[in-house]
């Protein structure tokens, strides 16, 4: 799928039956002394094998949490810190039997879920005046309604546990600004701002509800979006504070709102980019100040 969820065909992976309960395992003690350690508590991230999602992978399982990440195809190499690796199981988000049966993998393996990062989207550029009404519906489909579904079966198992559970969206700098050559994008991004906050109202006072606005992040593919590294340099001087995104700064940003520390945090987004883009007319006026 070239919409940068991934482009491998699906591999199938039948869950696997455990006796044990990762929720016997819990260590609410340490929790309480730091509310920053995620040891006991299971997170699942969405398109978690590479990129953004990799990072935020990687960030939480450098908090102690259990990730599970899914996908079409398992990714060569698996998020991991420590020593510690990701849990990979096989799910297209846009198929919701495939959302239901990675959700029961989940509770059959861990007995819980405290934390579900809807990361996965993506598009290619397509001017909208000629791009097929098709394509233009997938790409609505993997950033709008494929979250919304996967939301919707992670929040029946929160809402059966006694300290509910975080939803966190990652929604993008195109919510906030003309998106050109990516305007379904865009659109279905603001979509899953708005979308959060309705599902933050719905589903209080177990489940919260957030999304993460992400900037310009710079990755392992950041050369298919901005060139050369001179081309990555040249967009970073655009930011205010002159750098791009690393894939961290977003997970750092999920770690904080799915955690204790954000307990009164739903139905908002938060911007991660830096400062944002400096207004083109600051570089284009000549008016002397």
């Amino acid at each position: 799928y070239e919409f940068g969820y991934d482009v491998r065909p699906s591999v199938s992976l039948r869950p696997r039956r455990s006796t044990g309960k990762l929720a016997t395992q819990r260590s609410r003690g340490s929790t309480m002394n730091n509310p920053l350690d995620f040891g006991g508590k299971v997170v699942l991230v969405t398109g978690g094998g590479k990129g953004i999602g990799k990072g935020i992978a990687e960030t939480f399982l450098a908090a102690g949490a259990q990730v599970v990440v899914c996908g079409r195809s398992q990714p060569d190499t698996l998020p991991s810190c420590s020593g510690r690796e990701a849990l990979f199981t096989a799910c297209d988000v846009r198929d919701y039997d495939q959302i239901e049966a990675c959700v029961d993998f989940i509770q059959t393996h861990f007995g819980r879920l405290d934390a579900l990062v809807n990361n996965a989207g993506g598009a290619p550029h397509a001017e909208a005046a000629t791009a097929s009404p098709r394509y233009s519906e997938a790409i609505i489909r993997l950033n709008l309604i494929a979250p919304l579904n996967v939301s919707q079966v992670a929040n029946r198992l929160m809402q059966t546990q006694a300290d509910g559970g975080s939803i966190i969206n990652i929604a993008s700098v195109s919510t906030l600004r003309p998106s050109p050559g990516t305007a379904a994008y865009g659109a279905a991004k603001a979509g899953l701002v708005n979308l959060g906050a309705s599902l933050a109202v719905e589903w209080a006072p177990r489940v919260r509800v957030n999304a993460v606005i992400a900037g310009l992040t710079q990755t392992e593919q950041s050369d298919l979006h901005y060139g050369d590294a001179a081309g990555i340099a040249a967009v970073a001087a655009t930011i205010p504070l002159g750098r791009m995104g690393l894939p961290t700064d977003i997970g750092n940003a999920c770690l904080f709102l799915a955690s204790p520390l954000a307990s009164y945090v739903s139905g908002t987004s938060f911007a991660v980019h830096g400062g944002g883009e400096k207004p083109a007319f600051l570089g284009a006026a000549n008016a002397r100040h």
